[in-house]
């Protein structure tokens, strides 16, 4: 999570106001020499009372300080502008859309024990529309989320108007969510693909851990949700009670 500046370290804040600087456009000659700046030996220069290190110390924090308040007047219009077109956005029914909700990476939302979901189906944008439609539909019923790994080409934009065209009913945007964390633990490299735990588990944050997995019944390809959870429960495996349940849910619709 970012921190404010003031809550950063000298070093830390020194270091984030000089990328400031050189990014958005504060002196040519330092934004392109700034890989080879040694930032320990300047912050040691400062330390020592060297004027010139002080002086870039200084003008580079001024300039942070200003460019702050510039970005978070932008973010303000930015979230203005997503907030007066929600209503919009999910259709007139059942009210505006909690954007804000569906891209936080919501994946505990479906239990009440605050981890991931038991039922996870992961999912993406480039899937046929109406496949995903029903996936959608079936998952939110069966009381799992569909997980999609990130904005298509990093743009959220284009996420909105995608997941805008198969989500059919606006209680089922409870059971969208975005957690990339949720497909390097279970490396899925092919969607869609459901896969049903036994127990509660903490995706991990990094990129290099490794998440310590329950046991799990998995499956891929582009099939129904009930006939992949009838094969989970009649084969016995590990998630065979917790696909039960969810078929029970899925078939009474969503009960």
């Amino acid at each position: 999570m970012l921190r404010p500046l003031s809550q950063l370290s000298r070093r830390a804040k020194f270091l984030a106001a000089l990328l400031c600087f050189c990014a958005l456009g504060g002196g040519i000659a330092v934004a392109q020499s700034v890989d080879a700046i040694d930032i320990d030996r300047i912050m040691g220069a400062a330390n020592s009372g060297n004027p010139d290190a002080e002086a870039l110390a200084r003008e580079v924090a001024a300039r942070a300080e200003a460019l702050r308040a510039e970005a978070e007047a932008a973010a303000r219009d930015g979230r203005y502008n997503m907030e007066r077109n929600a209503g919009t956005l999910g259709g007139p029914s059942a009210g505006p859309v909690d954007f804000d909700e569906l891209l936080s990476t919501s994946v505990g939302n479906q239990s009440d024990r605050g981890g991931a979901p038991f039922l996870i189906v992961f999912a993406s944008l480039s899937m046929p529309e109406e496949s995903l439609k029903r996936l959608i539909r079936d998952t939110s019923k069966a009381g799992g989320m569909v997980v999609f790994n990130g904005f298509p080409g990093n743009s959220m934009k284009a996420f909105q108007q995608g997941i805008l065209k198969v989500v059919e009913n606006n209680a089922d945007y409870g059971s969208v969510g975005i957690d990339p964390r949720l497909f390097r633990a279970f490396q899925v490299t092919a969607v869609p693909t459901v896969v049903v735990v036994t127990s509660d588990f903490d995706p991990c944050d990094g990129f290099n851990c490794t998440t310590q997995l329950p046991p799990f019944d998995r499956m891929s390809g582009n099939v129904p949700l009930d006939y992949v959870l009838e094969t989970f429960a009649s084969g016995n495996g590990p998630g065979a009670s917790i696909a039960r349940q969810a078929l029970s849910r899925l078939q009474n619709g969503g009960v």
